[in-house]
């Protein structure tokens, strides 16, 4: 596609927030999504959607969002960009599972230009569950391969290893999870055009129902105990902790006086932080064991 415009990249983006809203529904098979449509006053806005207390999901949300305006001081700086208006639009998702089998999902597809012709697509999936199954996270990871490898063999080992290292949870040296791909920044200057760029970005945004509801295949169902949940929350709390401290996102958002409600839909319904907590199964060890950066998932 010639000449593609923010105007037909945020309208794909409503269409695909759509489309995963309308099959999380199908999934969870009793919640639906409740939407808030919100202003900003720079310029732009959004839609946010979030479910909660379903079959499947305890809480989630699929947030689009096109914001316009004048880039805010603290964005330059930190991009190291010139001073120019700036549109940015996207998909974000985070879903947070009622069965603590279940692995929590996140995922972000997004697109960011400036007036001044300064333009690249960011993105990526990943997942957490709060006990690693290496056979679920070998198989969400040849989703994720099998999407990169449409478009260059090198993509799937440089987005995983980026991903290996932003979802770092630095102050407990551990990753937020079994990781996934992370991209930014996806630009013209490595020699593939705007259109490849964007397709790739498109091919992303389309795995993530099938790699979701490949990660929740027979674990939804499974009995779980209260020892379980506490270890659950707690977990979750390791989530927490990486959303407000590391995630750039969260950041980028409340830097550009996005939403609050919006932004910080990313966290779970309950949390919980012990002091020195141990864990107290092998397979909590083992989870523990496996946070670690560089698993060659796929050949595990």
């Amino acid at each position: 596609m010639e000449g593609i415009t923010k105007e037909h990249i945020a309208d794909w983006f409503t269409g695909l927030q759509d489309t995963i809203c309308r099959s999380l529904e199908q999934l969870d098979g009793k919640a639906i999504f409740h939407e808030d449509q919100w202003m900003r006053p720079e310029g732009g806005g959004g839609r946010s959607r979030v479910i909660k207390n379903g079959n499947l999901i305890e809480k989630g949300g699929v947030n689009f969002s096109a914001v316009s305006g004048p880039t805010p001081t603290k964005i330059l700086h930190a991009l190291k960009l010139p001073e120019a208006e700036f549109f940015a639009t996207g998909v974000s998702i985070v879903l947070h599972p009622e069965n603590p089998w279940v692995p929590i999902i996140h995922m972000n597809v997004r697109y960011f230009e400036m007036s001044n012709g300064i333009w690249w697509f960011g993105g990526g999936i990943d997942l957490t569950p709060h006990f690693v199954i290496k056979e679920k996270a070998k198989n969400f990871h040849q989703h994720l391969k099998t999407t990169c490898d449409k478009h260059s063999p090198d993509f799937y080992p440089k987005f995983k290893n980026w991903a290996d290292d932003y979802f770092f949870v630095k102050h407990r040296e551990e990753t937020r999870g079994v990781g996934g791909i992370f991209f930014d920044r996806l630009t013209d200057n490595e020699g593939r055009p705007k259109d490849d760029q964007w397709k790739f970005v498109q091919d992303v945004g389309e795995t993530f129902i099938p790699a979701y509801s490949d990660a929740v295949k027979q674990l939804r169902d499974r009995d779980w105990t209260d020892a379980d949940k506490v270890w659950q929350k707690i977990r979750r709390g390791r989530y927490v902790e990486f959303n407000l401290v590391h995630d750039k996102g969260t950041k980028f958002g409340l830097d550009t006086n996005g939403r609050t409600e919006s932004i910080l839909m990313s966290l779970p319904p309950e949390a919980k932080w012990e002091y020195e907590h141990q864990p107290e199964t092998d397979l909590q060890k083992e989870t523990l064991e496996l946070l670690k950066k560089g698993i060659d998932w796929v050949n595990a």
